[in-house]
C-alpha cells in the first residue's frame, strides 16, 4: 500500500503524508529510509548526479519496479500518483542554482503533484528550508552523520567545531549527555518540524527569507524558483495572515508581481479622466486611517484615488481590499532603494500608459514624489504636485489639493466592475447593482438578490449562483456526475480553466449539481492529482431533475 496526501501548500513548500504499506509519515521530515524503502539496500553504486551524460544513465540507471523509484532528466519513466521518487545527488548542484532550479522544474513537470521528493544524503539543518522549498519532502540522516564524523556541531545557521556543544546553543537530549551524533539528528529534526509549522500557518516564505541568508547560492536559488512558473501555479492569491514584507526579495514575490500584473492587464478602473497620486498608510485598509479619511474629504470624490506605496506599487482605492494590499506590512525607514524605486517606477509607467487620464495629481513628498516624477517623464504625461511640504495632512496642503480639484466633475466609483475585472479577468456589465453594508464588509445586490459579497478575511469578492450567472466565462472546474456531499475531491475533477489558483473563488459545474467556494489546488494541480481536496465548497445546488 502506498500513498501521498498534500495537507497545506506555502508556494512550492508542501506539507503531507506518506503511507508505504503499514506506516505513515507526515513530510516534510528525516527518516531511516532503508527501512521504509528495503530496496534501497540492494542498489548499491546507482546515485548518478543529475547532469551525468545520457549514455551513462542508460547503463546505470537501475529501476527495480520498487519505491523509491529513480527520477534522472535525462531517463522518462512513468510516475503515478502516490509514487515515491529519489533523486541522488541533487546536493551537488546546490552551487549552481541555475541549474538546480531549472533542471528541477523539468522534472517536476514530468511527474502527478501528489508524489512525495525523496533527496538523499543532503539535509542538514542549514539547507533544510531551501530544500523544501525547491520541492523535496523526504529527507534521511546522511549528511548529518557524515557532519558528526567530521566533528561539526550542526545548528540552522551553520556548522560550528564540535567543541561549541559546551558553550550552551543547544539545549536537546543530544547536547545533554555529550552526544554529537544524536544532536545533529535532532536539530535536523526540529529544523524539519518548524518548517511544518510555517508551512501550515502560511508563514514560511517569511521563516525562508531569514533561513537562507546563510549561504549566497541558497538566496540565489530562492531567487530562481521566484521567477518559475511553478511557483506563480501554487503561489495562493490570498492568505489569511499578514504579508511582511522584510528584505529586499520581498519585493520580488509572486504576489507582488501577480497584483502588478493584474492591476495593468485586467483592472477596469471607474470612468474617470483625473487621477490622485497619494502615499500609504501604516493601517490597512487604507480608507480606515486618519491620513486617508482627510485625503479622501479634501478628493470629495472628484478624482480616482490611487494609493503609491512599497512592494506593490500601486493600488487603486477600489482595490485596497484585495490581498496583499490590504495585508501587507514593511519596516518603514523613509528611505526608498533603488530597486524598490524602479519597480514601483515601471508599475505607474505601465498603468499609466495602459489607462491615461487627462490629468494627473501627485499628494505626495519625499521619494514617492520622485519617483511619480519620474514615471510621469517616462509615460510622457504631465504630473501637477499640490504640497511643497512634508506635511500632506496639514489645512494648507489639504485646502490646495481640494482646490486643485476645483471644478472637477465627482467619479461614479464601481466597485464590483474594478474588483470582479481584477480578480476573474471579466469585464461585468450589470447595471442597477446596488452597494450595500459597512465597509469593508459589504454585500452587492439588484433587488433582494443578492449577487456578490466581499471577504475581508481574504480581499476577494464572492460571487453567489446568481453572481457567477453575470460572470459568464472564467474560473470554472468541471466534476463528474456526482452531487458533492461536502468538499470536491481532485479524483472527481474532470476539467479545470487553467489560470486557476491556490484560494480563488471558482464555480464548480457538473451534470447533477452545481457548487461555489474556494479552490485549494491549482487548475494543474485538481486535473493531475489522485488525492486531497481540490475545492472548499459553500454552498452546494442540484440541477434540475436530481
Amino acid at each position: 500500500m502506498k500513498g501521498v496526501e498534500i495537507l497545506s501548500r506555502d508556494g512550492t513548500a508542501r506539507y503531507g503524508r506518506l503511507t508505504v504499506d503499514d506506516t505513515i509519515l507526515n513530510f516534510p521530515s528525516a527518516t531511516d529510509t532503508t527501512r521504509l524503502f528495503p530496496a534501497l539496500n540492494t542498489r548499491s553504486g546507482t546515485n548518478i548526479p543529475p547532469i551525468e551524460d545520457p549514455d551513462f544513465v542508460s547503463r546505470f540507471l537501475i529501476r527495480d519496479g520498487e519505491q523509491p523509484i529513480p527520477l534522472h532528466i535525462h531517463a522518462p519513466v512513468n510516475i503515478q500518483s502516490g509514487d515515491t521518487v529519489i533523486t541522488p545527488n541533487w546536493h551537488t548542484l546546490l552551487s549552481r542554482p541555475r541549474d538546480f532550479c531549472q533542471l528541477l522544474d523539468q522534472l517536476k513537470a514530468s511527474t502527478p503533484p501528489d508524489t512525495c521528493w525523496y533527496l538523499p544524503g543532503a539535509a542538514l539543518p542549514e539547507n533544510a528550508a531551501i530544500l523544501v522549498h525547491a520541492g523535496f519532502d523526504l529527507f534521511d540522516y546522511i549528511a548529518t552523520d557524515l557532519a558528526t564524523t567530521q566533528e561539526k556541531f550542526c545548528l540552522p545557521d551553520g556548522q560550528y567545531p564540535e567543541k561549541v556543544m559546551e558553550e550552551g546553543l543547544c539545549s536537546c537530549q543530544g547536547c545533554l549527555s555529550g552526544d554529537l551524533l544524536l544532536h545533529n539528528r535532532i536539530a535536523l529534526d526540529q529544523e524539519l518540524a518548524r518548517i511544518g509549522r510555517r508551512i501550515r500557518d502560511g508563514t514560511f516564505r517569511e521563516f525562508l527569507e531569514g533561513r537562507c541568508r546563510t549561504k549566497p547560492e541558497f538566496v540565489s536559488i530562492m531567487r530562481h524558483i521566484d521567477k518559475s512558473d511553478r511557483m506563480e501555479q501554487y503561489c495562493p492569491v490570498s492568505r489569511t495572515v499578514p504579508f511582511l514584507a522584510t528584505s529586499g526579495d520581498s519585493i520580488h514575490r509572486v504576489e507582488v508581481r501577480r497584483f502588478a500584473d493584474r492591476l495593468v492587464e485586467r483592472y477596469i478602473p471607474p470612468v474617470a479622466d483625473v487621477a490622485v497620486l497619494i502615499p500609504c498608510s501604516a493601517k490597512k485598509p487604507y480608507s480606515l486611517s486618519q491620513s486617508h479619511r482627510k485625503f479622501s474629504q479634501a478628493i470629495g470624490r472628484r478624482a480616482h484615488e490611487l494609493i503609491m506605496t512599497s512592494p506593490l506599487g500601486l493600488v487603486p482605492r477600489d482595490l485596497e481590499l484585495c490581498y496583499p494590499a490590504a495585508a501587507y506590512d514593511v519596516p518603514v525607514t523613509g528611505y526608498w532603494d533603488h530597486e524598490e524605486r524602479y519597480q514601483i517606477t515601471n508599475t505607474l509607467v505601465r498603468y499609466f500608459t495602459r489607462h491615461p487620464y487627462r490629468r494627473v495629481i501627485a499628494h505626495l513628498d519625499g521619494d514617492a514624489r520622485i519617483i511619480a516624477q519620474d514615471a510621469a517623464d517616462q509615460a510622457g504625461f504631465e504630473i501637477e504636485f499640490t504640497c511643497e511640504t512634508d506635511r500632506l495632512t496639514d489645512p494648507a496642503s489639504l485646502q490646495a489639493l481640494s482646490e486643485a480639484l476645483s471644478g472637477e466633475r465627482k467619479v461614479k466609483s464601481h466597485l464590483v466592475r474594478g474588483m470582479i475585472s481584477f480578480q476573474f479577468g471579466y469585464d461585468l456589465k450589470a447595471p442597477n447593482l446596488e452597494v450595500k453594508g459597512s465597509y469593508p464588509e459589504q454585500v452587492v445586490k439588484r433587488g433582494r438578490n443578492l449577487y456578490f459579497s466581499t471577504d475581508p478575511a481574504h480581499g476577494l469578492i464572492r460571487p453567489t449562483f446568481e453572481g457567477w450567472s453575470l460572470i459568464e466565462t472564467g474560473y470554472r472546474v468541471y466534476i463528474d456526475e456526482f452531487v458533492p456531499q461536502g468538499d470536491i475531491l481532485a479524483p472527481g475533477v474532470i476539467d479545470a480553466d487553467p489560470v486557476i489558483r491556490p484560494g480563488d473563488e471558482v464555480l464548480v459545474i457538473g451534470d447533477k449539481a452545481m457548487t461555489t467556494g474556494r479552490a485549494v489546488m491549482s487548475a494543474d494541480e485538481m486535473i493531475r492529482s489522485s488525492r486531497g481536496v481540490a475545492v472548499r465548497v459553500r454552498k452546494v445546488k442540484k440541477l434540475d431533475g436530481q
